[in-house]
């Protein structure tokens, strides 16, 4: 006779059905596990062992096989332990046969029979309630899979004996409750920045439509002050928003006892960053920092100090929003729509071009510092603003009326026409201008007459690539929505286009 059980196999944060089958009979007392299982799942017979004899049960003197179907699918990490326990105590009776029909099940047995919590369980939730099964996870993860939907079957049990009295009826186990983490509420103030007046209104246009921005400046200009501000003028996360950071942070195995957050993700890796820890990868394709920061935002400081080949795997995901892993058996896709906020001196010495000061290598310590960054990589950013050195004048100002809750209502309003207009035009996969493709964003920000003679001459005396002629027309749609415009007008047109680099230094970068 054949015991069967369900789990689930990840694929980036896609949870595909797994099969766990166990068949006991006569022979040589053994226990085997098939079905490309990695070191990890080996390893759980052991633990299955060990957890089975502290609850009172002991392994049959037979012969055990258990086969993970499909074969030929990658098995890999700790949560087939239950699973695979489950099914082998309904093997040997300890279990009604049935009891287990219409559950996915995952995860990690200790020694003592207890259950550790896994990674992925959000995601095995949300594509068990797909198919119309429930859930059994361990307990410190059932309030995770509580997200999925209200009136899905959840058992969360501390153990596996809490799971047996369960099914016997002696202790039935209640639903978990679908929590969000407590997490302290208040974010740096844009109202704490003293000066940089610019720079606040490359800010402000950067959350309105969701654009990229560089900031280049002599080190203390306040370059990374901005950007920690920038999540206080983001907009709240949708529900939909907040399930797909939560199914990344899911995979991630970073959801703290289960609970999700709804604050957008901010990211700011170190510069001495691998590529596998920034766009994802490593022996189990894990998600990296672009995927951490989905729906949120990337902050690299010190933007030339990254390796140049790791900085230019960003323009794949930047272009795309999410990134593809590909593995000799097997292709994983995780996503990836960030916005990427970067910093970084003008200089090895960072003060070229600050007044007072002389670089000793004159010019050519700038291009060469420059020449770090990779001309396709900066055509990809929207915005490129100089910050200035801030004054003692500046800092002896009062602190400032205009809050972040001030421009955040600014910010709102236009990301609100922003949707409004995509849902018109039956697009509302569509959030932010930055996600436009060319076709639409030629049909939502065509310029008038003055600003489409405006757009043509820059572009050739600039000699815009033609993603960067459609970068500045989302900059442009964005500043007309800030203005409450219908129609694209010189001055939005004029305005994007003095966000864009200088040509002398694109030749340099390039």
């Amino acid at each position: 006779m054949v015991s069967r059980v369900t789990t689930v196999a990840f694929q980036g944060v896609e949870a595909v059905d797994v099969d766990v089958q166990v068949h006991v009979a006569p022979g040589s007392p053994n226990f085997t596990i098939v079905g490309l299982a990695d070191k990890a799942v080996g390893e759980s017979r052991e633990r299955i062992r060990a957890a089975l004899t502290a609850s009172g049960l002991a392994l049959p003197a037979r012969r055990i096989t258990v086969n993970l179907a499909p074969a030929d699918l990658p098995k890999e990490g700790s949560h087939y332990d239950l699973p695979i326990a489950l099914c082998l105590m309904a093997a040997i009776g300890a279990l009604p046969a049935d009891a287990l029909e219409g559950f996915v099940v995952l995860g990690e047995l200790a020694l003592d029979g207890t259950l550790s919590p896994v990674a992925g369980v959000l995601p095995a939730a949300i594509a068990a309630n797909a198919n119309g099964k429930g859930l059994i996870c361990p307990k410190a993860s059932g309030s995770e899979a509580a997200w999925a939907d209200p009136d899905m079957a959840i058992l969360a049990p501390l153990s596996l004996i809490a799971i047996a009295n369960h099914f016997k009826g002696t202790q039935v186990l209640s639903r978990p409750i679908a929590r969000r983490s407590e997490m302290d509420t208040s974010l740096p103030d844009l109202a704490d920045v003293k000066g940089q007046e610019t720079a606040k209104r490359a800010l402000e246009i950067c959350a309105a439509g969701g654009h990229n921005l560089l900031m280049i400046g002599p080190p203390g200009a306040g370059k990374s002050m901005l950007a920690q501000r920038l999540p206080s003028i983001l907009p709240p996360l949708s529900p939909r928003e907040l399930l797909e950071i939560s199914m990344v942070a899911s995979i991630a195995g970073t959801l703290a006892d289960g609970k999700l957050s709804d604050r957008r993700p901010f990211r700011a890796p170190h510069h001495s960053a691998s590529m596998a820890a920034l766009v994802g990868g490593g022996l189990r394709a894990r998600p990296g920092e672009v995927s951490m920061a989905h729906n949120g935002v990337l902050f690299l400081d010190e933007l030339p100090e990254f390796n140049p080949t790791v900085l230019d795997s960003l323009r794949q995901p930047l272009e795309t929003g999410d990134v593809v892993i590909a593995r000799a058996n097997h292709r994983v896709t995780y996503p990836a729509r960030f916005q990427l906020v970067a910093a970084m001196n003008p200089c090895r010495c960072g003060h070229a071009g600050t007044p007072g000061f002389t670089c000793r290598r004159g010019d050519r310590c700038a291009a060469d510092y420059q020449a770090r960054l990779s001309g396709p990589l900066l055509d990809r950013i929207d915005l490129h603003i100089e910050v200035g050195a801030v004054s003692a004048a500046d800092l002896q100002l009062p602190r400032s009326s205009e809050t972040s809750a001030v421009v955040a209502e600014r910010v709102a309003q236009a990301r609100m026409r922003q949707t409004e207009r995509f849902a018109a035009l039956q697009l509302p996969h569509l959030r932010t201008n930055a996600d436009a493709p060319s076709r639409v964003i030629e049909e939502i920000a065509e310029p008038d007459r003055s600003a489409a003679q405006l757009l043509r001459d820059a572009a050739d005396m600039m000699r815009l690539s033609a993603r960067a002629y459609h970068r500045v027309l989302k900059v442009a749609r964005t500043l007309a929505d800030l203005d409450g415009e219908d129609r694209v007008g010189r001055l939005h047109v004029a305005e994007a286009l003095a966000y864009r680099p200088q040509t002398d230094r694109m030749a340099t970068a390039a």
